[in-house]
């Protein structure tokens, strides 16, 4: 070969490895959520141009590593986390420069290469703010020298893989957020929506309350009148039919006059007169009248209290209320000589007052109705007992819930919030 012709071959050789770095860089493509394949090209793509065995992609964190691309194909079992403990690479990671071996067994203050493997080239990945966090490592098999053009040809492929990685990790904690974003969007759009259901029913019950109480001031002028009236002709002589219609008309006017007030209470505001009650001494005061109604004579009540303390912000004449209408209710659910059972119980962040009854199970269909204005399933009943002792629980700032099974009965459940100590002994309603 002559002379020129070796001239030529050495001018092109620099140009067709340009080509090659050209060609390289241009086949490479990310596209967020494919950063596997798109490394494994950059592995490739080093190991081909600067000719070596073997050149892997790692991220580093809190003393290991992890492959995340390899240039060789890799067993599916092959460990791809290694501590970073006395390796070459943790000399990159540590001093954040590029490093070049020719012989790592022959010079072992650098670090340990990977088994089989003597040279080395190592090239740190950073953030835009200078923070390493992986590497493009290249290993040959044999020693040998990495000149300045080499090195900087795998510095950038370096900072093409260090650009990905980062838009990759933004990529996942921008995904991350729009997931929590949306959750946060769900959770506050149901609390608007309940608060303006909250809104929109407490409206409604002024409304009703107004024409309830118009309504009610109407009827009861002259159902006053009327009963009067019956009542005096029970003054006069009348024939025994004529005094059964007249004890009819009576007992049926008497029943307005009680549904009347019932939807009077049911329709207003309600209006609460907070007290410190210790629940326990409240209920035991309470079971006296209670036991003395005409329901319960002939039942057994057992109150089972709670062993500690257990203190509420209440309005007792209306909390008298709920558990006497509730009491009741489960009264007439069992025949005589029946247990009723009324506990407190404050393990969990409410305290939850159950009253629990052996009787009929309520069909599914009726319990989800029961709570409801002027649903009863009492002949003479008005309806209103349980929604006015709904009103009144959730007035308190807790909830009411029945349940009911063939195995355990029937339980009613009021859970109302405990107290909270505020500064100098007082108690505080919690938010």
């Amino acid at each position: 070969m002559s002379k020129a012709n070796d001239q030529d071959m050495l001018l092109q050789q620099p140009w067709q490895r340009e080509r090659q770095i050209i060609a390289r860089l241009s086949s490479l493509n990310y596209r967020t959520g494919e950063l596997g394949s798109y490394l494994h090209n950059i592995a490739c793509g080093v190991s081909e141009l600067i000719d070596v065995d073997w050149t892997v992609v790692t991220f580093c964190q809190e003393g290991f590593e992890t492959i995340l691309a390899s240039s060789l194909e890799m067993a599916e079992d092959a460990p791809r986390i290694y501590a970073l403990h006395g390796r070459l690479i943790a000399n990159v990671i540590q001093n954040g420069r590029s490093l070049a071996v020719k012989d790592a067994v022959a010079h072992p203050e650098y670090g340990r290469p990977a088994p089989g493997y003597r040279a080395y080239l190592g090239i740190p990945l950073q953030t835009t703010e200078g923070e390493v966090f992986g590497t493009v490592c290249s290993f040959h098999r044999q020693p040998r020298e990495f000149t300045q053009e080499e090195i900087q040809i795998v510095e950038l492929f370096a900072e093409r893989a260090a650009t990905a990685i980062d838009h990759y990790h933004l990529y996942q904690k921008q995904c991350q957020f729009n997931q929590l974003l949306e959750v946060e969007v769900e959770k506050r759009t149901a609390q608007l929506q309940r608060a303006q259901a909250k809104l929109v029913e407490q409206e409604r019950l002024v409304a009703i309350g107004e024409f309830a109480a118009t309504i009610v001031h109407e009827i009861r002028n002259p159902l006053t009148t009327m009963i009067m009236g019956l009542k005096y002709f029970k003054k006069t002589v009348l024939t025994e039919p004529a005094q059964e219609r007249l004890s009819l008309a009576l007992s049926e006017a008497s029943r307005l006059e009680n549904l009347l007030s019932e939807i009077l209470l049911y329709a207003k505001p309600q209006v609460l007169q907070l007290s410190e009650l210790d629940l326990n001494e409240f209920i035991r005061e309470l079971l006296v009248p209670i036991r003395e109604m005409p329901e319960a004579l002939s039942r057994q009540i057992e109150f089972i209290p709670e062993l500690s303390t257990v203190k509420i912000l209440g309005d007792r004449d209306k909390l008298k209320q709920v558990f006497i209408n509730i009491v009741r209710n489960a009264c007439e659910a069992v025949s005589a000589g029946d247990v009723i059972k009324w506990q407190v119980d404050s393990s969990s962040p409410k305290v939850c007052i159950n009253v629990c009854n052996s009787g009929e199970p309520i069909p599914t269909e009726i319990l989800a109705k029961l709570t409801q204005p002027f649903f009863s399933t009492k002949p003479s009943g008005t309806g209103l007992g349980l929604a006015i002792t709904k009103r009144i629980v959730n007035a308190h700032g807790g909830e009411l819930s029945i349940q009911s099974d063939a195995s355990t009965g029937t339980t009613v459940c009021v859970q109302l919030p405990m107290a909270i100590a505020g500064g100098c002994g007082t108690l505080r309603k919690p938010k």
